[in-house]
């Protein structure tokens, strides 16, 4: 990768229009000043005090968030949303996010909104505690009606994609937005249209796709075939079934990427940080900057190495699901090059 291909890539940005098929989450994070604690007079327990709450887009909204700092022309998230506070809150904040179209979110009423509530302790200059955290999930399967209301709007985007991203983090089986019947439509649209690239990835069932590029790290690879070492036979199997290239990502060793019609493997390697790192949302903010290079048209080398540059700059933001700006890209590899 070179500075003009960085270049490449961020000026084509504006024009693109990529979707993003997957769970929505809110992220509420809750300020709590420790100085400010007080006993509960029924309980005798601590009673936190909330000086400031933050609400952000999570799971599949965390790649949003990347898609729109890069500066992603248009983003079409295909996903749900309650008909509850939690949910007004989320579509305020994918409000907030520049390019962000919520004309494809489904409302109703038969769903809570997922929610990550993080209360986070501040104790004078101290870096904040976060405490346990507080989870709101659906643990019965999504309604028919609803699927039926996201494969039509899959249908109805499908050819305004440069990109298609899929955001599968729901653990239980059947109970998020990508269930078996969306991964079936998925497998249909994109052997119909093999030049669209679709690119999935899926916390526990990323071996169910078919027909669509891959982003496992390499404990789903792995869990995926149910093999042992080598992770590289794993992911030539896995290229196979899919016929399509897969992205396997590898913490602070980059990519290893293995093609549909070839043995050989491609390792792109990561790029050294320094100091203190927090790895939450690395794979989602690599997702994003991956989709990015990829609708600009560059090599699948060139995409990968943008992706590992994109995480490099997220991970050092600590204590937040952080995102790269263009100018946080240039300037760390003027940084990465120049050391």
């Amino acid at each position: 990768m070179t500075a003009d291909i960085i270049e490449r890539i961020l000026a084509a940005l504006p024009q693109r229009t990529i979707g993003i098929v997957g769970d929505l989450f809110l992220d509420r994070y809750l300020d709590l000043d420790a100085a400010l604690t007080e006993p509960s007079i029924e309980t005798g327990l601590d009673a936190y005090q909330v000086v400031k709450v933050r609400s952000y887009p999570g799971a599949a909204g965390t790649v949003i968030n990347n898609l729109a700092a890069l500066g992603v022309g248009r983003i079409v998230p295909i996903g749900m949303v309650g008909d509850d506070g939690e949910g007004y809150e989320l579509q305020q904040a994918l409000g907030s996010l520049p390019g962000v179209t919520q004309e494809l979110l489904v409302k109703t009423a038969a769903r809570r909104t997922p929610t990550y509530t993080k209360p986070m302790l501040m104790n004078g200059q101290a870096p904040a505690r976060e405490l346990n955290r507080l989870d709101i999930k659906n643990r019965q399967p999504m309604p028919a009606d609803v699927t039926a209301c996201l494969l039509d709007a899959l249908d109805r985007a499908w050819q305004s994609f440069d990109v298609l991203l899929v955001v599968d983090q729901v653990s239980e089986p059947e109970c998020g937005v990508v269930t078996s019947a969306m991964r079936e439509r998925l497998a249909e649209l994109a052997e119909r249209d093999p030049g669209k690239i679709v690119l999935a990835d899926s916390r526990m069932r990323i071996g169910l796709f078919r027909n669509v590029w891959l982003k496992p790290n390499e404990r789903e690879c792995l869990s995926a075939l149910a093999a042992e070492r080598p992770i590289e036979d794993a992911l030539r199997k896995l290229a196979a079934a899919m016929k399509r290239p897969v992205v396997c990502t590898r913490g602070d060793k980059g990519m290893l990427i293995a093609g549909s019609e070839h043995d050989a493997l491609l390792e792109v390697p990561g790029f050294r940080v320094e100091g203190p790192i927090d790895t939450v949302g690395a794979g989602d903010s690599s997702s994003a900057g991956l989709a990015c290079a990829l609708s600009a048209g560059v090599s699948l080398a060139e995409a990968a190495a943008f992706a590992n540059l994109v995480a490099s700059i997220t991970i050092q933001q600590i204590g937040v699901t952080g995102t790269a700006s263009p100018e946080q890209v240039r300037r760390r590899w003027a940084y990465c090059t120049s050391s």
